[in-house]
């Protein structure tokens, strides 16, 4: 990971720990003015505490907090993500509108708006009663966030389906089928027990070739065994074909590549296989990942260019769908990508988490000659999806001659 990177992340952090402070002080002092007032606000303290006690250990040992084995519930683990970037950004909204409806009601009617203690014998205001309930509302919120993404996690991948025609696909290829897998991030949320199905859902489409474009685990090394037993377990009928991705290299490139390529999975980093296919060759060529700008993509596509065989139909597999205009231009008619995870959350098909972070995120893009791919992924970092379903992709191709 690069100093900037490990430097954004820390600022993030910062911003979370510093919302969860603020939206305490708040929640604080509108509890004060409720009956049992003590016993409120030790309750809001110990969610905020757990809040941020977990919150600096996932930025202090990210990977032992992510790992499949942490003896957290993955419940709980669901909870600090849906609660600092789903709910507290949300509440900081509200808070500071409220915040300044409180202050021009200050300046208009210059008398101080203050929040009294909660006495004996003193019954609170209508007013005091909905701020206090409007306090557990985000807890409540969370709960329930929690319940969605804890189906989703449990419930196996959608399997999509999808037909594309390519004119440089050789005639006596038409009809090769591909199944698509990418993003499991075995840890916390893709944990092993679901592996064993995953394989068999994709074994039952009974692919030509199965393809996985990166991130097999979540972050921490020790989830690469049962994951790689998953890869070794899948059956296509002709071969499976492997990239890596940016959650894989987390802890450590040189680990990760060593112990994939020793448990006999075929991975592919900057090189290229050719696998017969109806007696031609298909050439499958894996992109290595490389943090830093968008130009590495294109450097890459040139460290591969030459290793492309002319009689060979290319297939491209890169974890980051940007790859996708370089790869275009070197004139591979097929580019299959991952990463997006089809956006994760999408209010509309044209607004949320994909289009506003790349071009390309969900579906079929097409250029001149080429096409591309991107799967939303069998797994996830963040526990909830919203109009990004998890997925495998069936493909079939079709031949314009």
């Amino acid at each position: 990971m690069t100093p900037a990177r490990i430097i954004s992340y820390c600022l993030i952090f910062l911003v979370m720990l510093c919302a969860d402070g603020i939206w305490w002080r708040c929640a604080d002092r509108r509890l004060r003015a409720l009956p049992r007032a003590a016993l409120w606000r030790s309750l809001l303290g110990v969610w905020v505490g757990l809040m941020v006690v977990y919150l600096l250990l996932l930025c202090a040992v990210p990977s032992a907090v992510r790992r499949v084995d942490t003896p957290v519930p993955t419940a709980f683990h669901a909870a600090v993500f849906l609660w600092h970037l789903f709910v507290l950004p949300v509440l900081i909204v509200v808070e500071l509108f409220a915040c300044t409806t409180r202050t021009l009601e200050k300046m208009l009617t210059r008398k101080p708006v203050a929040v009294p203690m909660a006495s004996a014998g003193v019954q609170p205001t209508r007013r005091q009663l909905l701020g206090g309930v409007a306090m557990a509302m985000p807890a409540l919120a969370t709960g329930a966030l929690v319940s969605r993404a804890m189906r989703q996690i449990k419930s196996p991948p959608r399997v999509r389906r999808m037909e594309i025609s390519l004119a440089q696909l050789p005639p006596q290829m038409d009809g090769m089928t591909i199944a698509h897998v990418t993003d499991t991030h075995v840890g916390k949320f893709t944990e092993p027990g679901m592996l064993l199905a995953l394989a068999d859902q994709v074994n039952s489409l009974r692919c030509d070739f199965v393809v996985v474009t990166g991130d097999l685990i979540d972050m921490s090394l020790s989830d690469l065994p049962a994951t790689l037993d998953m890869v070794n377990r899948l059956d296509p009928r002709n071969g499976i074909i492997v990239c890596e991705g940016n959650h894989d290299l987390f802890e450590s490139r040189h680990r990760f590549e060593n112990r994939t390529r020793a448990a006999g999975v075929p991975l592919l980093v900057d090189e290229s296989c050719l696998i017969d296919f109806r007696g031609s060759p298909v050439q499958f060529l894996g992109l290595k990942w490389e943090e830093g700008p968008e130009s590495q993509f294109a450097e890459n596509i040139a460290t591969l260019r030459p290793q492309i065989s002319p009689d060979a139909f290319p297939i491209l597999l890169a974890h980051h769908p940007h790859a996708f205009d370089p790869a275009a231009e070197a004139g591979i008619p097929l580019t299959l990508s991952g990463h997006t995870h089809g956006g994760q959350i999408m209010f509309t098909d044209r607004i949320g988490g994909g289009p506003a972070s790349f071009r390309y995120w969900s579906g079929l893009y097409r250029k001149p000659g080429s096409a591309l791919v991107v799967s939303n992924g069998v797994g996830s970092w963040f526990p909830l999806r919203i109009n990004a379903p998890a997925e495998i992709i069936q493909l079939t191709l079709r031949s314009q001659g």
